[in-house]
């Protein structure tokens, strides 16, 4: 058996989502010096765009380390990382997501859409950049399982709907 450090694990990930960079010096450029790199959905992943409320709903709070608890738990360890620029959250899943996703108001980003990923040693807020993974990748290709999102999605927009009626 092989045990693999964390940090060999965030290597493996790293070489991996950079097959998704247009420029793979850069990308590894970008992520030393800015933290965040460029990287193509649709290459290797699709990331699927949710927006904090409906997390912060699913999980049944706001505090940044309590949602990272219960993401880790509810996608069963799938990667997943926060902007804080567009407070939203994206997890990394299977190519596939794009063309099946159709679930309002969270977006699954394919084909030629563009997307600044955080450098895979970034796992907590740092004021010097604006995305950190939330859940860390474990490995390469080691991505979220679309129904386990999906199902994610619906239980917080079911809250959320919940919340609404009881306050009308």
């Amino acid at each position: 058996m092989f045990v693999h450090s964390r940090r060999d694990r965030e290597a493996g990930a790293e070489s991996w989502l950079v097959i998704a960079a247009p420029d793979a010096d850069r990308a590894r450029q970008e992520w030393a010096t800015d933290g965040l790199a460029m990287l193509s959905c649709g290459v290797s992943f699709t990331a699927v765009r949710i927006p904090a409320e409906i997390v912060h709903a699913a999980a049944g709070v706001s505090d940044r380390e309590e949602v990272a608890t219960y993401l880790a738990t509810a996608l069963d360890g799938g990667p997943c990382f926060f902007d804080r620029s567009s407070q939203a959250y994206f997890a990394l899943t299977p190519l596939s997501t794009a063309r099946r996703w159709n679930l309002p108001p969270t977006e699954a980003l394919g084909g030629d859409f563009v997307l600044g990923v955080p450098a895979t040693t970034i796992t907590a807020p740092d004021p010097r950049y604006g995305a950190w993974w939330v859940v860390p990748m474990d490995g390469p290709a080691a991505l979220c399982d679309t129904g386990i999102v999906r199902w994610l999605v619906e239980r917080g927009l079911m809250l959320l709907a919940e919340k609404a009626a009881e306050d009308a």
